[in-house]
């Protein structure tokens, strides 16, 4: 089991403070695993099986678990009155109105709840609005790169094992796969489960087709300046008509389920969010390489989607950013203020390291830089621009 530190730093960090923890993020990227490491923290730390109520509400064994009602008295029924009790709903969206009975549950004096959820909507609407102020989201992902690595202890080839992340995914059950068939199989079940379960059922698409065609635009669009609009006319252009409307629903849509990411525009000089333009990143490449193949190897996108992810990962809020007529490829912001970032697979050539730090020297202000490559350079700073090893940062 691979340890996910820092989001069971995370849980830790909230424990026992009168908040829900809300763990959200794409399917099977370890929140199941998370609620097991932290619960055996817990039960390390003093905590007795009996204090402990762990539901996967996917699970057949609670099939019978189908309103917040009934949720509420499975649960209530095996409090321990004298002690605490450290609750856990796994999936908890799958029960009909469980907004109420995580608020009564919440109610509660003696309950530590916990829930996760593979799609934004949990923290939507009416939950929201009923649970405003009173609980805190911890954003999951996939593994990390510093992660994937901890399972190939025997393995200092960082090239190599980069390679093997992109291509055979992000996701930790496809560790225990050896055979490229049966991770293909494994990612086709997530893919299938996320656009089926979770986009089209609960939108109720008329037309899965067609919302296959936009997640195939996005993926093979990653990195690039993307709009409603754009989409649409290219669907269009190439015998598949759809209006722009529709296309901002399907996007929606798969933003919410976690499988892409929008990133909006910041510009740098203005100091103001854009309006229009935005760039979409996938969650797990292995998934766009699921559905696209080898065909549409863009590695330059690709290891500027792994860099977003990361920043993601270390709790920054990610930007594009833009400088007169340049671009930047992420702002990233957390409470200790602004860095800028730029990627790109080598800046070997004299014109090429020129035209990426160009974008960098416009900016005047004294925010850290980075250039990340792959290229297997010494730490080097280009008139205050620290130029860096890409996978030697994303293991940092």
């Amino acid at each position: 089991m691979i340890p996910r530190k820092e989001t069971l730093e995370d849980l830790i960090s909230f424990k026992d403070k009168n908040l829900i923890k809300v763990v959200t993020g794409i399917r099977r990227c370890g929140k199941s695993t998370i609620f097991e490491l932290y619960q055996n923290y817990l039960k390390e730390h003093g905590v007795r099986d009996e204090q402990i109520i762990s539901i996967n509400l996917e699970d057949g064994d609670y099939r019978d678990i189908l309103t917040s009602k009934d949720l509420f008295e499975y649960v209530d029924i095996r409090l321990k009155k004298e002690h605490k009790n450290y609750i856990f709903l796994d999936e908890v969206q799958q029960v009909q109105n469980f907004q109420e009975g995580v608020d009564w549950l919440y109610a509660k004096k003696n309950v530590d709840l916990y829930i996760t959820g593979s799609n934004a909507f949990l923290l939507s609407g009416e939950l929201a609005t009923l649970l405003s102020g009173r609980y805190v989201e911890i954003k999951m992902q996939p593994l990390s790169f510093k992660e994937y690595i901890l399972a190939y202890p025997n393995n200092s080839n960082m090239a190599e094992l980069y390679m093997n992340y992109l291509q055979n995914s992000s996701f930790p059950g496809t560790l225990e796969l050896e055979r490229k068939k049966d991770i293909r199989t494994y990612l086709e079940g997530i893919y299938n489960t996320i656009l089926l379960k979770d986009i089209v059922t609960r939108k109720r698409i008329s037309d899965p087709s067609m919302l296959q065609s936009v997640v195939e635009f996005i993926f093979d669009n990653i990195g690039n300046l993307c709009s409603s609009t754009k989409i649409a006319n290219s669907m269009t252009t190439s015998g598949r008509k759809i209006s722009v409307p529709t296309v901002e629903s399907y996007l929606s849509a798969l933003v919410d389920s976690f499988i892409v990411y929008k990133v909006g525009r910041y510009d740098i000089k203005g100091k103001q969010y854009l309006a229009t333009g935005s760039k979409y990143y996938v969650a797990d490449i292995g998934l766009r390489y699921y559905l696209l193949g080898t065909k549409h190897t863009d590695m330059g996108h690709i290891l500027e989607n792994i860099v977003y992810l990361e920043l993601l990962r270390r709790g920054y809020e990610v930007y594009v950013g833009k400088i007169g007529a340049t671009e930047v490829d992420f702002i990233a912001i957390n409470e200790e203020g602004k860095s800028y970032y730029q990627v790109s697979m080598t800046v070997m050539e004299n014109q090429t390291l020129k035209r990426e730090l160009s974008s960098l020297e416009a900016i005047k202000d004294h925010n850290p830089k980075y250039l990340l490559t792959m290229d297997y350079t010494p730490l080097t700073s280009h008139n205050g621009i620290k130029q860096m090893n890409v996978l030697e940062w994303l293991v940092d």
